[in-house]
C-alpha cells in the first residue's frame, strides 16, 4: 500500500496531487477483496467501531498514548479481535504488521474540523497532522470512512457503486459512438481538405467528454477491488486509442506558434482538461484552448492537418518516421500527393516502407470516403 507514496502528478499543484495521489492507493487498500476491507467489514458486521492509522511514523508515535505494542503480522482475524479493545490501531505503510493496539490518539486539538463524533473528529485530525491515511469505522452509522488529508470517503457497498459504475459505462458508450462519428466525419473532411475549425473543436469536445467519463468509472473499478474486474475489461475495450487521438488531434491542429500566440500541444491538453463541463459544452471556449479566437467567423475557418492522425492509422509505421514524414511534407494534402518515390527522400523510408505508407493513405482514404457517402 502507498500510504507512503506521496509523489506529485503532471498536471497539477504539488498538495492536490499528492492527496489525489494518496487517496487513489489508500482507496485502493481498502477496496473488496483486499485483507484490509475484509478486517474492517468483520468489524462492522461485529457492531463494533474502530479507528485504524495506516503508517507509522515518529509523529504517529508521538500522537500515541497508552495501549500495547505488538509488532505482529497483519490478518483480517487479528484486526477485528483488536478492534473489541477501547482505542486505536496502527498498521505499518505497506500493511503488512499491526504495531499498536489500543492506542488513544491525542492529536492536536487546533487542527480544524467539521466533523462531530469522537471518533470521527479524531480520524480527521489525525489524517491531516501525520499526512497517512486512517480509517473509522462508525459502531452508531454502521459505515467506514476514510480520511486522507482533509478528503473523507464513505466506503460503500459494491452493489452501489456497480449501479452508478454501470450507468456511467452506458453514457460512456454513448459518448464513445458519437465520437466515432464525428472522427470518421473528420477523417473524410481530412481526406478532401475541407476541415474547419469547427470540425477540430467537436472532435476534440467529444475526446475530453469520454477521457472524463472513463476517468470517473476508473475511480469506481479502483473502489471496487476485485468486484470491478469485468468493469475494468469494458473499460479498457471502450477508451482504447483515445488519449493517443486526442494528442493526435492537438498535433495536427494547433496553430503554429506566432508573435502574439504561442501554445503548444501540452499546453493546449492542459487547457482543455481544464475546462469546466458547462465551458467544454461551449464549441468557442475549445476552440481557445487549442489555440484559435474561438469567434464565430474563426469556426468556419479551413484548417489543415499535419498528417499525424491519419499517418498514426498506418500499419507497423514508427514514430519517429511519421515525425520525419510530416516535417518533410509539411501537410497532409502533400503526403496524399507524395509518389513513392517522393516518400523514399525522407530518412529511414525506404522502397518497402514507402509502398506500405503509399498504399494504407490510399486505403484509408478510399475507405474514410467510403464511410462518409455511402
Amino acid at each position: 500500500m502507498a500510504a507512503g507514496d506521496r509523489g506529485a502528478t503532471p498536471g497539477k499543484s504539488g498538495g492536490v496531487a499528492r492527496a489525489d495521489a494518496l487517496m487513489r492507493a489508500s482507496l485502493s487498500a481498502v477496496a473488496p477483496g483486499t485483507a484490509l476491507r475484509d478486517g474492517l467489514e468483520r468489524v462492522l458486521r461485529g457492531n463494533t467501531g474502530g479507528l485504524i492509522v495506516l503508517g507509522w511514523d515518529k509523529t504517529v508515535e508521538s500522537l500515541c498514548t497508552g495501549g500495547f505494542n505488538l509488532d505482529v503480522e497483519f490478518s483480517a482475524t487479528r484486526l477485528r479481535e483488536l478492534c473489541k479493545l477501547d482505542g486505536g490501531i496502527v498498521l505499518d505503510k505497506d500493511l503488512t504488521k499491526i504495531l499498536r493496539a489500543g492506542v488513544q490518539f491525542v492529536p492536536d486539538p487546533t487542527i480544524p474540523t467539521e466533523e462531530t463524533g469522537t471518533r470521527h473528529r479524531t480520524a480527521d485530525r489525525v489524517s491531516k497532522q501525520v499526512g497517512f491515511p486512517v480509517v473509522s469505522v462508525s459502531q452508531s452509522m454502521r459505515l467506514i470512512a476514510l480520511y486522507v488529508d482533509g478528503q473523507r470517503r464513505v466506503m460503500e457497498d459494491s452493489a452501489a457503486i456497480l449501479s452508478r459504475a454501470n450507468q456511467a459505462l452506458a453514457t460512456l458508450e454513448r459518448y464513445k459512438l458519437r465520437l466515432d462519428e464525428v472522427a470518421g466525419t473528420l477523417s473524410a473532411l481530412e481526406i478532401e481538405d475541407l476541415v474547419t475549425v469547427r470540425d477540430v473543436c467537436a472532435v476534440a469536445q467529444r475526446l475530453e467528454m469520454v477521457r472524463r467519463i472513463a476517468t470517473e468509472i476508473a475511480e469506481y473499478v479502483l473502489e471496487l477491488g476485485t468486484d470491478g474486474r469485468l468493469l475494468a475489461l469494458q473499460l479498457d475495450e471502450l477508451i482504447a486509442g483515445v488519449e493517443p487521438e486526442r494528442e493526435l488531434v492537438a498535433r495536427d491542429y494547433v496553430p503554429e506558434p506566432t508573435a502574439r500566440r504561442a501554445r503548444t500541444v501540452d499546453e493546449a491538453l492542459t487547457e482543455l482538461n481544464a475546462l469546466t463541463h458547462t465551458e467544454l459544452l461551449e464549441l468557442p471556449v475549445v476552440a481557445r484552448a487549442l489555440g484559435y479566437t474561438g469567434s464565430p467567423e474563426a469556426l468556419d475557418s479551413a484548417v489543415s492537418p499535419r498528417g499525424y492522425r491519419l499517418l498514426a492509422k498506418v500499419p507497423r509505421l514508427p514514430g519517429a518516421i511519421i515525425d520525419r514524414l510530416v516535417e518533410h511534407f509539411g501537410g497532409l494534402q502533400k503526403l496524399l500527393a507524395a509518389s513513392v518515390d517522393d516518400l523514399q527522400t525522407v530518412d529511414g523510408v525506404g522502397e518497402a516502407r514507402a509502398r506500405s505508407v503509399r498504399e494504407g493513405l490510399s486505403r484509408l482514404a478510399e475507405s474514410s470516403i467510403l464511410e462518409r457517402y455511402v
